[in-house]
């Protein structure tokens, strides 16, 4: 079986990301390729770009393009079934705190842990035969990726602090030894981070203002740190240049802020996307958009 394409979009919010992701799932799709679209944003805007509804299920868009926006409810599930239990079997050695509490607490209160299971559910959803190309849409993974480390930091303090763990050996649940979970755990976090590196290429979405720069070096500095696969970076609403002062302008401002963008890049391909007069809504606008990811 041939290696999927497995793309994450990932941007500060309000750059255009979802769109982005939107229509390049959509191209795909057109190709012949059964696409999966994933939106992990917890405002989650998909379907409102495809001009559908979503259900909280896969959906389907067009042929061969399956729409899916996963919100709070369905990750908690996930990370429940997933391994919600002996997570907690873990932290409850140290806390005193009831289950259902525990499972708002990590997936809404604690930041990341719900990409990092969504990064499972992606992981297992590969190795299956059901869909060719598999994009993501979310935020910056850097959360995600330091608390992929967790399990193991967790591990190496337990066993420097031997009073602390002496006090910690089998879970009150399960039984099992704290180690042994938290081994369980370090062994799926260790599997994600391998998926991250070996089959998902990254494309960061972007726009031309000093902000959105300096979080750039931020989010590459992440990305080489843990030997990701950058593809491209997509770099949307650039103003057009059409006599007015104001536009003008903005456009040069845009334009100094694009130089220091290619600065930081490294020699990655740089995609200019301009500004365009209306929402990108409907598998039209899409369509017309995607021609400039190209």
């Amino acid at each position: 079986m041939d290696q999927k394409t497995i793309t994450i979009f990932a941007g500060k919010g309000g750059v255009g990301k979802t769109t982005c992701a939107a229509a390049t799932a959509l191209q795909y799709a057109r190709n012949g390729k059964r696409t999966l679209v994933i939106s992990t944003d917890p405002t989650p805007s998909l379907a409102d770009i495809f001009e559908t509804t979503g259900s909280g299920k896969a959906t389907p868009v067009t042929d061969n393009l399956l729409m899916h926006e996963l919100g709070l409810p369905e990750v908690k599930l996930m990370w429940e079934t997933r391994f919600g239990r002996e997570v907690f079997e873990v932290f409850s050695s140290f806390v005193a705190i009831e289950y259902p509490d525990f499972v708002d607490f990590m997936t809404s209160i604690l930041p990341g842990l719900g990409d990092e299971f969504m990064l499972d559910y992606i992981r297992q959803l590969s190795q299956k035969d059901e869909t060719d190309v598999i994009i993501w849409d979310t935020a910056p993974l850097g959360q995600t990726l330091a608390l992929l480390e967790t399990p193991t930091l967790l591990r190496q303090h337990l066993k420097m602090a031997p009073r602390i763990y002496s006090k910690l050996k089998v879970g009150k649940q399960s039984r099992q030894p704290v180690i042994e979970i938290l081994k369980q755990w370090e062994a799926l976090s260790a599997a994600n981070i391998e998926f991250l590196r070996s089959q998902v290429k990254f494309c960061t979405v972007t726009i031309a203002e000093a902000l959105a720069v300096n979080q750039l070096k931020g989010v590459f500095a992440e990305m080489n740190k843990y030997d990701l696969k950058r593809e491209k970076i997509i770099v949307n609403n650039l103003v057009p240049v059409d006599g007015s002062t104001f536009l003008t302008n903005r456009a040069a401002q845009q334009k100094r802020y694009l130089k220091q963008i290619r600065e930081v890049t490294d020699g990655l391909p740089v995609i200019e996307v301009p500004l365009f007069p209306g929402e990108i809504k409907s598998l039209e606008m899409l369509d017309r958009f995607a021609v400039y990811l190209v």
